[in-house]
């Protein structure tokens, strides 16, 4: 038996969804742990792309049993969407392979329009939301106001929560923000509608995994984002509004700490981010318009472009001190192939002086200058690599460089899109 957890380790979009599905034929449950619709997880089989938001990324295999545990944040329309496409595309989704927990907080439509409305408020101080109420539900969470899964099973307990938020939420709306209030009998009818679908889908994700535990399964735990997205150990206040790290997952899915056996720290070759907050690697020339043209960053929820840089050993080193990782599945190391020479961040320069982590003052963090150690760069198509032998002397010079600075050694490279086009290096669950 094996429980191990993929996480990002730079601000999300490291190709997470990929590699679950690389790994997940070796297992028997695929979990999600926190986040909400506001990431995507793109998968390529066969050159079909398929796009994920809260249905955990182990879904194309029709064995597997996918859940979606207390942690996440879920939006019953966006989640119903999700099952319906991915059922017109020949997707089999039942019962029997997709479970939600019981305990997941909804995303109700006033969280949204909260959302929305604060973040036009902030003019030029915007952090980049996606708008998808993903903060203020796990503001209500927190605030013991939230309406979980389980309650869509109970018309009276749902209708009793749902005035008493409403009240609060549509003052709000219409007294500060300046925003029309919203119906409260027709959000009663959507969940109505909710309830009748979500219903056989729910269950105790907990008892799931202890299950599966017991009969000696593998299984696999997926986060959304990345670790210096996390609300406590990112780049606050650009960051989400929940915790990627890896730590999560025992409060998320209910997975005890003694049950963890490895985690795989996802990194992309190079660095992208979206929306606002300090990136010291970032490019604006040339190098970084190959990348995001070659890496095709765009997001796969939002569709806004990504900013692209170096790939940087800071933010790499600080994830490993947080989550702990075993092993690091490098990905879209293909999108450097053409380049002259390649360059990683191994020190930042603030105000003069050289330092070696991410300064808590964003301010501070902002004026970092980074420290770049140039190596040489391949123009041969490394796509057709089944071995690590297979690639070009100078990639591999740049992964074993990247492994060393990370302090991790290396289990998974991606040399393309599709999910048969990587070299796996150490399987975890051998």
């Amino acid at each position: 038996m094996a429980n191990v957890i993929i996480v990002g380790t730079q601000w999300g979009d490291e190709g997470k969804g990929k590699i679950v599905d690389l790994l997940t034929d070796k297992v028997s449950l695929v979990v999600r742990f926190q986040g909400g619709n506001n990431a995507g997880h793109t998968l390529v089989v066969d050159g079909d792309k398929f796009i994920v938001h809260l249905i955990p990324s182990g879904i194309l295999h029709p064995r597997i049993k996918c859940l979606v545990g207390n942690g996440v944040v879920v939006d019953p329309e966006v989640m119903i969407m999700e099952i319906e496409n991915l059922r017109a595309r020949g997707v089999k989704i039942t019962p029997a392979n997709l479970m939600l927990s019981e305990k997941a907080h909804l995303i109700m439509p006033y969280h949204k329009a909260l959302d929305l409305a604060r973040e036009g408020r902030k003019g030029k101080a915007k952090i980049g939301t996606t708008g998808r109420g993903i903060g203020p539900c796990y503001e209500d969470k927190a605030a013991r106001n939230g309406i979980r899964a389980v309650d869509l099973l109970d018309r009276k307990t749902l209708l009793a929560k749902l005035r008493t938020n409403l009240d609060e939420k549509n003052f709000v709306l219409e007294n500060y923000y300046g925003v029309k209030p919203l119906s409260r009998a027709r959000i009663a009818r959507e969940a109505a509608r909710w309830a009748e679908f979500l219903a056989p889908f729910l269950g105790n994700v907990v008892l799931e995994i202890d299950k599966a535990a017991e009969k000696g399964r593998h299984i696999l735990f997926e986060g959304a984002q990345g670790t210096h997205l996390d609300l406590d150990h990112g780049t606050y206040p650009f960051v989400t509004s929940s915790n990627p790290v890896a730590g999560t997952v025992c409060a998320g899915a209910g997975l005890a700490p003694g049950r963890i056996d490895a985690v795989i720290g996802l990194v992309k070759a190079y660095t992208t981010r979206v929306g606002a907050g300090p990136f010291p690697t970032e490019l604006k020339d040339k190098v970084g318009r190959h990348l995001g043209r070659r890496g095709q960053e765009f997001g796969s929820t939002t569709g806004r472009p990504r900013r692209c840089g170096w790939l940087d050993a800071v933010v790499l080193q600080e994830s490993r001190r947080l989550n702990g990782m075993d092993y690091l599945a490098v990905t879209k190391l293909d999108v450097l192939t053409g380049l002259d020479q390649v360059r990683i961040c191994k020190a930042y320069k603030l105000d003069g002086k050289r330092i070696g982590h991410i300064p808590a003052d964003i301010a501070a963090f902002a004026r970092c200058e980074p420290v770049y150690e140039t190596l040489p760069g391949w123009k041969e198509d490394i796509s057709e690599a089944k071995r690590i032998e297979d690639l070009p002397d100078a990639a591999r010079r740049y992964l074993d460089r990247l492994s060393e600075l990370a302090g991790v050694p290396l289990g998974v490279v991606s040399v393309a899109p599709d999910r048969e086009k990587s070299i796996i290096l150490h399987d975890p669950f051998a």
